[in-house]
């Protein structure tokens, strides 16, 4: 980044994050709208029962594998013209999707969705952090991002409903469309193009981070459908293998993906910790909500929806305290307090009746998650971005979506399996309400556990100074 466009085009840098953020919204709003949407896109596509999880899957399997990747990428080949790709790929995989005929094709469209944003979310958080140095500018940007991280998840369950009671489910998907091409006609306007690296692109250390991140998923989603098997634990055996060999590349290779000295940062690996744990928190959570409201108290998808958007005021609200908290006492405070109400939250929604209601079981619940939320994800991301080095941004960048990705992943399968397992033991057949509660219950105690780990990990690893959160410490 040059310094007269720093100087200079100050002002545009507020029209850059909300260029930014209008495309990042589009990515987290397809991981949780399409869940409203899944009975009515099964019995229009024809799906089997067992397969139309793969509409999740397979977008969480891409973006999850490819976000490191993604964020090199924006690095070598320059992060404008990257996210400007990355946008309009997710475009017309989004128009796919909408028109899809057939399982297979929704399924297809789906993984290339997933490929657009594995390289516009890490490409637009760098372009972020090229045109914000660090300082109370950046922490506010990084706020609004990691912001609308969370609340995206919650608003995309209200707006899946809405779309698909009102207009259908492909215009989930075709919803995305407009928005992508705005933000394509904005990026050569606003958006500074960064210096390309001069080095090359660490090819085999890319393979194997992207087969050990897609390995490791596939083997999380095949023990929740199907429990432990030799196929899963091959999945598991595979996975391991590619990371221990993502490594051993890293740490020969002249130019690695993934500088292992970027670990030298307790605070980069401290916020990415919060950032994995807040992710496993939140998708656990909502499967655990989705399923309780809809299967238990028998709210409809739009009703769900409405009763959701409690938990996005909230999450605002967290992600405000939160950024302007993290300016004036540090990191280690917000994402410590953020944690302990998520903890507290899930073990007050693990109360839950069969004959409950919105008010008496889910709301009190509801709103401490949301706040929680929001200030565990602002201070995660601040901590995971302060201090790198220009030339790193992208990795780290890419590092960070990452762990969001991979722990909203294994969040969602983590409280599917918790669920099942309690619930099907307890049955001997299909799982009664009451049956289907304890399971629930189950998983949200477990989520208030990782929750606790999630403030520790805060407390040991994260800054308390706050002159952290205003200074560069260049990691080379």
């Amino acid at each position: 980044m040059t310094t007269e466009y720093q100087s200079a085009a100050t002002p545009r840098r507020w029209w850059v994050l909300a260029v930014v953020c209008m495309a990042m919204f589009m990515g987290v709003l397809d991981s949780t709208s399409v869940y409203a949407a899944l009975p009515v896109i099964a019995i229009d596509l024809g799906f089997a029962p067992a397969e139309v999880q793969w509409v999740i899957t397979a977008y969480g399997v891409a973006i999850g594998g490819l976000l490191l990747l993604g964020g090199r990428l924006a690095d070598h080949l320059g992060r404008r013209r990257m996210f400007t790709i990355a946008v309009g790929v997710f475009a017309a995989a989004s128009l796919a999707c909408g028109f899809s005929p057939s399982p297979e094709v929704l399924i297809a469209a789906r993984v290339a969705q997933g490929v657009g944003a594995a390289v516009m979310t890490p490409a637009g958080m760098s372009v972020l952090m090229q045109v914000f140095p660090d300082g109370p500018d950046r922490n506010k940007a990084l706020g609004i991002w990691g912001g609308l991280g969370g609340a995206g998840a919650t608003v995309g369950l209200l707006l899946g409903g809405v779309l698909t009671d009102w207009a259908g489910w492909a215009w989930i998907f075709f919803s995305n469309v407009p928005v992508c091409l705005i933000v394509v006609a904005l990026c050569p306007v606003l958006l500074p193009e960064s210096t390309r690296s001069t080095q090359r692109l660490d090819v085999p250390g890319a393979l194997a981070a992207t087969a050990a991140l897609v390995l490791a998923l596939l083997a999380l989603f095949h023990i929740t459908a199907h429990g432990i098997s030799p196929f899963a634990l091959m999945l598991c055996a595979g996975a391991s293998v590619a990371a221990a060999l993502f490594v051993v590349i890293e740490l020969r290779s002249s130019a690695p993906l993934v500088p292992m000295r970027i670990f030298s940062s307790r605070t980069l690996v401290g916020g990415n910790l919060v950032i994995v744990i807040a992710g496993i928190a939140v998708d656990g959570l909502l499967i655990v909500v989705t399923l309780y409201a809809q299967q238990v108290l028998g709210f409809s998808a739009l009703h769900f929806g409405l009763a959701m958007a409690i938990m996005t005021v909230t999450s605002v609200l967290g992600v405000v305290a939160g950024q302007h908290l993290v300016t004036r006492t540090g990191f280690r405070l917000v994402a410590s307090w953020g944690m302990i109400l998520l903890m507290t939250a899930c073990l007050l929604l693990s109360r839950l009746s069969v004959d409950g209601t919105l008010v008496e079981d889910l709301l009190a619940g509801l709103v401490v998650f949301g706040a929680g939320m929001g200030a565990a994800f602002v201070a995660g991301q601040i901590a995971a971005l302060t201090g790198v080095a220009e030339h790193d941004s992208g990795v780290a960048a890419g590092l960070a979506e990452t762990g969001f990705a991979v722990g909203t992943t294994m969040g969602a399968g983590l409280a599917s399996a918790i669920v099942i397992g309690v619930a099907t033991r307890a049955s001997t057949g299909a799982p009664s309400a009451s049956e289907l509660t304890g399971g629930l219950a189950a998983a949200l105690v477990v989520l208030a556990a990782l929750a606790a780990v999630g403030a520790l990990c805060a407390a040991v690893l994260l800054r308390t100074s706050r002159a952290a959160t205003s200074r560069s410490v260049t990691l080379s």
